[in-house]
């Protein structure tokens, strides 16, 4: 059909009639709460290349996640930050660290809101690095018992899922092992199945104090050139037992997020990183764009590459937007 029969405005006309039709729908519970937990009580540290975000002490990440549990937020992902640093990253498994301290507080506050728990090394080692070196960079196979211990302190401290972001290879095996082992057949594992060596981290390693000493991570993260590889990453994890799995960044892989999605039948999780988070802040702080919209926007465009849900910085604004407690922009063109 073309015009004057097929008038493709009739339906973008009013609200009411855009909302009807949309393709793509945005609700609170797909969205999953990053949170960085720190040692202490009552701490609320402010990190300024996050605006809005803060290291919490675990009576505060508690608090916080109760408040995003009451928006409706579907999940809280938990980063360590350590008091103390060694070079194999011991304090990511200790049962009194910050971690395995908030989960317990989560989960007995806010028991029916889903606890992830990041597994890696990173902001647990002296050096920065993924997993403990040897003379030629990062040990692979040495790295994976210290990342599945880790995970079954967080399982046992009641996380329902542990989500390892190392990029060693076999760390879904050697986890889904050991838990098994340990009597927590139940605890889901999310994958960063699929984790580029982008340039869009910077204030994550700033939030947490993980920038590397020496050297980068492309050893063991992903080239952003290659598609076909993230295929077989993704497969490999959901083989070896991942229930989940995760691509990350977010809006720079679209493309990624789509084969990803076609080729696993697991859910997929798109994480729309921190960069990604303050580059869009920092626009809007100009005036160059508009900050509501384009988060809503930018959540929407994972989701129609193919996310079932999306980790993001925006995940409490948005979530109050969706529920009619933000901005207007927001709400109006992503209801639910």
């Amino acid at each position: 059909m073309s015009f004057p029969v097929h008038r493709g405005r009739r339906l973008r006309r009013t609200a009411g009639l855009r909302a009807l039709v949309q393709e793509t729908r945005l609700a609170p519970a797909q969205l999953v709460a990053p949170l960085f937990v720190c040692d202490g009580l009552d701490v609320r540290e402010p990190i300024a290349s996050m605006p809005g975000h803060a290291r919490l002490s675990p009576d505060q990440a508690a608090a916080e996640a109760a408040a995003l549990g009451a928006l409706g937020v579907g999940a809280v992902l938990l980063f360590g930050i350590p008091a103390a640093k060694d070079d194999c990253g011991t304090a990511a498994w200790h049962t009194d660290g910050p971690v395995p301290d908030a989960i317990r507080r989560i989960k007995r506050d806010v028991p029916s809101l889903p606890v992830w728990a990041d597994v890696c090394l990173c902001e647990y080692t002296d050096h920065g690095h993924c997993g403990v070196l040897d003379e030629s960079g990062v040990d692979n196979d040495a790295t994976l018992p210290l990342l599945a211990r880790a995970a079954v302190a967080y399982a046992q401290a009641g996380a329902d899922a542990v989500a390892p972001s190392d990029m060693m290879d076999g760390r879904v095996a050697a986890m889904r092992a050991a838990l098994d082992g340990a009597g927590h057949a139940q605890t889901i594992i999310v994958s960063y199945a699929v984790k580029y060596a982008s340039a869009f981290y910077g204030p994550f390693r700033d939030a947490a104090g993980s920038v590397p000493r020496a050297g980068d991570r492309r050893g063991y993260q992903m080239d952003p050139a290659n598609v076909r590889e993230a295929l077989r990453e993704a497969v490999a994890d959901v083989e070896e037992g991942a229930d989940l799995v995760i691509v990350k960044p977010g809006l720079p892989y679209l493309d990624v997020i789509r084969a990803v999605r076609e080729r696993v039948d697991v859910p997929v999780v798109a994480y729309q990183v921190s960069g990604e988070f303050a580059m869009l802040h920092a626009a809007a702080d100009r005036g160059w764009i508009d900050l509501p919209r384009a988060m809503a926007e930018t959540c929407l465009a994972l989701r129609r590459a193919g996310a079932d849900l999306v980790i993001t910085y925006f995940a409490r604004d948005l979530a109050r937007a969706l529920a009619g407690e933000g901005p207007a922009g927001a709400h109006a063109e992503a209801r639910r």
